[in-house]
């Protein structure tokens, strides 16, 4: 989808996504020192505005303007700064060693744009801090609920590692996630950079 199709998808409802921050992500993230985020794919910015409630500076990152719109928003409802970047994740300078935390969650894309992305992103991580990365897992389409249901563009554990390459990997695991009384699958990879570990 590109974005005006996401634009469109997110014009269709007051919110596509919850308005809690990814249950994982929470769990995985709440013991961080807050520091710099970069929340990449950010939709209606549903976690980096839960970043920013507990300390952190985020700046999020989406190609929808809608959505960012939204999360805008929502932002200032909360009453929490964020940076909010209008950007295809594509085409986008991230920076080196900039961020304690990269997060990319459900961002599916054509397999060479995403091992690049996944590149740019590990590099964004500052020495100690922390990559995740989590998304819909390819077992999604025989045992899961909803989903891209183009094989090419899910998750497995071997796609995910060489994302990690000069990081130390924490998890890189199949998770499963409770849908209402279904269960989707998905792909964790949790990394932290070689330095001063924040975890």
């Amino acid at each position: 989808m590109d974005a005006a199709a996401w634009d469109a998808r997110y014009r269709s409802a007051p919110l596509v996504w919850s308005a809690g921050p990814n249950a994982l992500f929470a769990e995985l993230t709440a013991d961080l020192p807050a520091g710099r985020a970069l929340d990449l794919a950010a939709g209606e910015g549903r976690n980096a505005i839960w970043l920013a409630g507990r300390g952190w500076r985020v700046t999020a990152l989406d190609f929808s303007t809608v959505a960012l719109d939204k999360a805008r928003q929502r932002a200032a409802s909360a009453a929490v700064d964020v940076t909010w970047v209008a950007a295809d994740v594509t085409a986008t300078d991230l920076g080196r060693a900039a961020y304690d935390l990269v997060s990319v969650l459900y961002l599916h894309l054509p397999p060479a744009d995403l091992r690049d992305v996944l590149a740019r992103a590990a590099a964004a991580v500052a020495p100690g801090g922390t990559l995740l990365v989590l998304g819909h897992d390819r077992d999604n389409l025989a045992r899961g609920t909803g989903g891209p249901q183009d094989r090419a563009l899910l998750y497995t554990a071997e796609d995910l590692a060489p994302a990690a390459a000069g990081l130390r990997i924490v998890r890189l695991a199949q998770v499963d996630r409770r849908v209402d009384e279904a269960v989707a699958v998905d792909t964790l990879l949790l990394a932290v950079h070689p330095g001063v570990d924040r975890r």
